[in-house]
């Protein structure tokens, strides 16, 4: 593997201890997933049995991740996760595709989902501010074709709420941190408070424990469960975020694999009992493809409306999920402009605050532009297929690397090798294959995207030979 020297005066400061980088990982995951999923998974799935194995053996495919992307976090404990142990064990080529579609669509267009999520939420506590709230009208005329366009006051509160976060995440680690662990120990607070006043308080209907009440069959079973787990992913995604911010992670060697251990149990826990509430207070033909699924649960077990508290925890929930992905996905940009795959200034540590401040002003831009655009919705379908994909990738490089470079220092080694890789991996397949089934066209999509960087890499790459070239020249005439 290929050590690098460099200038200690632009590099990034370990500042982030095991209870913060426990916060990133469980804050990031903990969005609004867990809100809205379980409704939208009842009518794949119409059993309780089932609905929560799902998110039992998303819980555990999750697991099986963190337990894999621990030992590459703890032999490669550096910036951008992802990007480098794909670098290191295939080539640049394939880190700099995951960093194409992780800047493009996948990380931003989760930044402006979740922004959005958050306006939405706080409109039904302020209307005014809600994505309902149309400011301006007008038609788009392209190619023969016209599209109306709306804004929202909705999306300027989420241009608002990622201008602001990314401000606090520019100004220091210790700010960005501090806000992510104040509000993920909230988050988890309010999910904990929801579980013991409905096991305590709650006036929950009997539990339905039967298997398969409407007699589906096997095959019906199989893909029901299938896109179920899709949808079981997505409220999981981001669990390894944490894996972006190594390289400022205090003794990554123990803390990161404890934070992807630590984080994903909790993440689980919560999800599981929650899920037994929901189902606990509501039959099946209630819930199925109810969105708002935790107000109709809590409502049905107090009596009373809940609509306000439920709102202000999906608030706080998701602004908690947006700090932490503000925060972690400039890594990834920094780690690919220090291999001159990106922009040369996205390399730059601010010299007061040691963050990464172009990489974050860029990442806000874009993510502000897919906000107002309004359209980010399919495109972040579209990448989350490659996202899987390239999950997939990076469990797989656990088998490369060990390969590739056996003398390398390895603090820890994933539990259960190669079992548990495996299992990971063929899961994560399972999950591509049915992706690609029921949606063809998103699938499809979502890989040609990614194949369009291609040519960007070679330009990037002709242009780092470019400079370097012009550099080595100058020096020789000195």
């Amino acid at each position: 593997m290929e050590n690098k020297t460099t200038d200690k005066s632009n590099q990034l400061v370990r500042q982030l201890g095991l209870f913060d980088s426990t916060m990133v990982m469980m804050g990031i995951v903990i969005g609004s997933g867990i809100f809205v999923t379980t409704g939208i998974m009842a009518r794949s799935i119409p059993s309780a049995p089932l609905i929560l194995m799902a998110w039992l053996v998303g819980g555990l495919l999750t697991f099986a991740g963190a337990l894999t992307y621990a030992e590459l976090g703890a032999s490669m404990p550096e910036a951008g996760g992802q990007y480098v142990y794909l670098k290191e064990a295939y080539g640049p080529l394939p880190g700099f595709l995951f960093g194409w579609i992780f800047f493009l669509v996948y990380m931003t267009g989760g930044i402006a989902g979740l922004a959005l999520a958050f306006s939405e939420y706080t409109g039904y506590l302020f209307p005014a501010v809600s994505t309902h709230n149309i400011l301006l009208t007008f038609d788009v005329h392209l190619l023969h074709n016209s599209m109306t366009y709306s804004l929202s006051a909705g999306q300027l509160v989420g241009v608002g709420i990622i201008v602001f976060l990314s401000l606090c995440n520019f100004l220091g680690v210790g700010l960005g941190k501090g806000i992510q662990n104040l509000i993920t120990v909230i988050k988890i607070g309010t999910i904990g408070l929801l579980i013991t006043a409905g096991f305590a308080f709650g006036k929950a209907s009997s539990f339905d424990l039967t298997l398969n009440p409407e007699a589906m069959s096997f095959s019906q079973i199989i893909i029901g469960f299938g896109v179920a787990l899709v949808a079981v992913s997505w409220a999981f995604d981001g669990w390894n975020n944490v894996n972006f911010v190594a390289g400022e992670i205090k003794n990554p060697a123990k803390n990161l694999p404890l934070a992807l251990f630590l984080g994903t149990l909790g993440v689980t826990l919560l999800y599981v009992l929650l899920n037994y509430i929901y189902l606990s207070a509501l039959p099946i033909p209630e819930i199925s493809g109810v969105v708002r699924i935790a107000e109709k649960a809590t409502t049905a077990l107090f009596g009373t409306s809940t609509g306000i508290f439920v709102s202000i925890a999906v608030v706080v929930s998701t602004f908690g999920s947006l700090n932490g992905s503000i925060l972690t996905g400039p890594r990834v940009y920094y780690a690919m402009a220090k291999d001159r795959l990106f922009f040369k200034r996205t390399a730059q540590v601010h010299p007061k605050f040691r963050t990464p401040g172009f990489a974050i002003f860029i990442q806000a831009v874009w993510a502000s532009f897919l906000t107002i655009l309004g359209t980010f919705e399919q495109i972040f379908t579209f990448a989350m297929f490659v996202s899987i994909a390239f999950w997939v990738a990076g469990a797989a490089s656990v088998f490369t690397l060990r390969k590739k470079y056996p003398d390398q220092k390895r603090p820890y080694k994933t539990w259960g090798y190669p079992v548990v890789p495996i299992l990971f991996i063929l899961f994560s397949m399972g999950i591509l294959i049915n992706t690609l089934i029921e949606k063809p066209v998103e699938s499809m999509a979502g890989i040609i995207l990614t194949l369009i960087g291609i040519p960007v890499y070679f330009y990037w790459k002709g242009k780092s030979k470019f400079e370097k070239g012009n550099k080595d020249h100058s020096l020789k005439e000195t």
